[in-house]
């Protein structure tokens, strides 16, 4: 059989060079679609997942996610980097060259992957509610350039500092998650790293990871003197104290917000939830690894 080629053409570092160049470093025979507008790689994966040996992925993290949430996993999955960040290809040891990300999967070898689920909805990374939807949302809001794409690290990270102000350095526990105590925001992490700021990893949690579940952390109530100790330690992986609530290697974790909050999962806004209940799908995915 085949193999399949998806790429967002509006992705942060995608161009018709790089597409050639992708295609070489792939196994001959490969049948090249682009999307053209958002949700469109859930269908595409979906109708090509039982005729292809491989699908490979060639963009940002939003495309990953829209991928993963149209195949069953049985198909191996090659994820190259694409987008200003693409965390899940990095995590997965491919780097941020796309041209040497796609050397490595034809080369390389099969692993069985875990992924989360959020009200349905799946992801691979990453999911946030609260302060993390927040920052998603004013990115989101900005827009995007005249060639369709996002704003990169340094808008997230503007946007970071005018949602602290907004919040004037403080934030209240506005949620609970069940079981475990009530929390400002939490961020729910399925590798290590959590994301990334550039070449930096952000790590939340340094007890995450593909093969095991999911993992939770939320700070409890800030003020402006305790955020900066906060955000180191979110940086570089928070642990069990009275500053944060987590939760370690779970298969379902459910939160309940005091009031609709805006909820993200692999950096694409879902709306706003008062209930949102984790999964992990444990070795539900098929990917395409460096060996």
């Amino acid at each position: 059989m085949a193999s399949l080629l998806i790429v967002n053409p509006r992705s942060s570092r995608v161009d018709d060079r790089v597409v050639v160049r992708v295609q070489a470093a792939l196994p001959p025979g490969l049948e090249l679609i682009r999307t053209e507008r958002p949700g469109d790689a859930t269908g595409i994966a979906r109708e090509h997942e039982r005729a292809v040996d491989a699908i490979y992925v060639l963009s940002g993290d939003g495309t990953y996610n829209e991928v993963l949430n149209g195949v069953t996993g049985a198909t191996p999955l090659g994820f190259l980097p694409g987008g200003g960040t693409s965390v899940l290809p990095r995590a997965l040891g491919l780097g941020r060259d796309p041209v040497r990300a796609a050397t490595l999967v034809s080369r390389g070898t099969t692993r069985r992957i875990g992924i989360g689920r959020v009200n349905g909805r799946r992801f691979a990374f990453s999911a946030g509610i609260g302060f993390d939807g927040e920052l998603v949302r004013l990115i989101d809001a900005r827009g995007r350039d005249t060639e369709g794409r996002r704003p990169g690290d340094a808008a997230f990270v503007r946007a970071a500092f005018g949602l602290l102000a907004r919040h004037r350095g403080r934030f209240d526990e506005r949620l609970e998650v069940v079981g475990a105590g009530r929390a400002a925001f939490a961020l729910v992490a399925n590798c290590e790293p959590y994301t990334y700021l550039g070449r930096l990893p952000l790590r939340v949690s340094r007890a995450s990871g593909f093969e095991r579940g999911l993992a939770l952390v939320g700070p409890r109530a800030l003020g402006a003197l305790g955020l900066p100790r906060a955000a180191v330690a979110l940086a570089r992986g928070a642990s069990a104290d009275g500053r944060f609530v987590v939760v370690e290697d779970a298969d379902r974790i459910v939160v309940r917000c005091d009031i609709p909050l805006p909820l993200q999962v692999d950096g694409e806004d879902l709306g706003d939830v008062e209930t949102a209940v984790f999964e992990a799908e444990r070795d539900a995915v098929a990917v395409l690894t460096s060996g």
